[in-house]
């Protein structure tokens, strides 16, 4: 049976990289019938943040992303620990007392191999002992080539800290082999530490996971690797900014995975289905927003308008307290406008608001326009008879129109928002700007 795991640590929001990773890793699974595993990597305490492991754990389960089984690495110490000293029993590892930040914290030396080494010491922080002259190798399924280090190129990393916590290279070792995972998803950023991974899997002894890193998500606009100080990395941020976390799951499956079919719009479920691990892309995909929102707009018109009214009265609260003819009129009038939930702020606010409007906005035209749409609206007289018995420009007519009744230009059709908003109201705009 296929067992994946997704193993965030909890220190913040999920990355955008990080939904991706625990996606692949639960279909990869499931299309198998085999088990998803979610495991916190909380062994790095100072780094944890309050409350990111429910934070987590809710966003996952807004793309659906449900776990078989739940594990938090803090609770396993001992068994980390007695993996470390079984290593150092059977000469694979020894103690190091050195107090640089290579024995106290994650093992990063500028000397690869430790003078520790010969010190033979019985107590201190724990080190790997990487044998010389050895060729350590792998196949990577995502990118579907074998990779290879020579072993003098790798350093001896520290295993277990002198304060008994495991440093990640012991411990996603130890879980993988306990937790019998048979495919090990994650991101690209752990290539180099896997050389390490490999030895200590094979000094522990047993089935050693098949391994697979996830290219990079690039900015289209810089071309880089997405980074927080620059682009919109978390999964909550684009759930708040209005998009559907079906749609966003949608856009993500497809960074980096391809069908044979060109597809492009999947469910969960039938991404589950149609999961191949040979449609793995080896190049780093680009994380274009156009898309994004155009796979959003796909996912709010499959909505029924009274689904969409629900996700608009979430969104605001004075949309809310609408009647509720005017709610669903308004959601009618945007479902084919809108890219994401969120605009329902700009598009419509007027509806509810009273706008401060720019007369710099208006035309030359406008008071004799606004006079007779005033005139038209109370006699319910077709705007279009105005403007053709004034000889009126028509764009300059309903730009001035909805300008007056808006405030800004960009709005759902004007004849429709007047008829929503009520002809009372709409003389009121109208007649303050005369």
């Amino acid at each position: 049976m296929i067992r994946t795991r997704f193993a965030p640590s909890p220190t913040g929001f999920l990355h955008i990289g990080g939904l991706r990773t625990a996606l692949y890793a639960y279909a990869l699974a499931k299309h198998e019938g085999g088990d998803f595993i979610l495991r916190i990597e909380d062994t790095d305490q100072k780094r944890e943040v309050s409350g990111a492991v429910d934070a987590l754990i809710n966003t996952l389960g807004k793309f659906g992303l449900k776990h078989d089984e739940f594990y938090t690495q803090s609770e396993r110490l001992d068994k980390y620990k007695e993996a470390a000293e079984k290593l150092v029993k059977e000469g694979y590892a020894f103690y190091c007392d050195c107090k640089s930040k290579n024995a106290k914290e994650e093992g990063y030396s500028s000397n690869l191999k430790d003078p520790c080494r010969e010190k033979k010491l019985t107590s201190g922080a724990i080190k790997l002992k990487v044998p010389s002259g050895e060729t350590l190798t792998y196949f990577d399924f995502i990118h579907k080539k074998e990779i290879s280090w020579n072993s003098d190129t790798v350093y001896d990393a520290t295993l277990l800290k002198s304060d008994g916590f495991p440093t990640y290279h012991l411990a996603v070792a130890v879980d993988d082999l306990d937790m019998k995972i048979t495919h090990i998803l994650r991101g690209h950023d752990w290539l180099p530490s896997t050389p390490i991974h490999l030895l200590v899997f094979k000094y522990l002894g047993g089935f050693i996971p098949q391994i697979g890193h996830a290219t990079d998500i690039l900015s289209s606009e810089t071309g880089k690797k997405l980074s927080k100080r620059r682009d919109s990395v978390f999964a909550e941020q684009f759930l708040e900014e209005g998009y559907l976390p079906e749609a966003l799951l949608n856009f993500i499956m497809l960074l980096g995975w391809a069908p044979k079919d060109n597809r492009e719009l999947f469910t969960l479920d039938e991404f589950v289905e149609n999961f191949d691990i040979k449609g793995f892309q080896d190049a780093n995909p680009r994380f274009f927003k156009d898309k994004l929102d155009w796979f959003n707009g796909q996912y709010i018109r499959q909505l029924s308008d009274a689904q969409l009214c629900e996700k608009f009265e979430i969104q605001n609260p004075k949309f809310e307290t609408m009647n509720k003819n005017s709610k669903i009129q308004i959601t009618k009038l945007l479902k084919e406008r809108i890219k994401k939930i969120s605009d329902l702020d700009t598009l419509a606010k007027f509806f509810w608001e009273r706008p401060e409007v720019d007369k710099s906005l208006l035309g030359e035209n406008y008071k004799n326009h606004l006079k007779e749409a005033v005139e038209a609206i109370e006699k319910n007289i077709d705007l279009m008879k105005v403007i053709k018995e004034n000889n009126f420009k028509t764009g300059d007519f309903f730009m001035d129109l909805r300008i007056a009744i808006t405030g800004v230009k960009f709005t759902p059709p004007i004849n429709e928002s007047i008829e929503i908003l009520g002809k009372e109201e709409a003389i009121v705009r109208l007649k303050s700007l005369l």
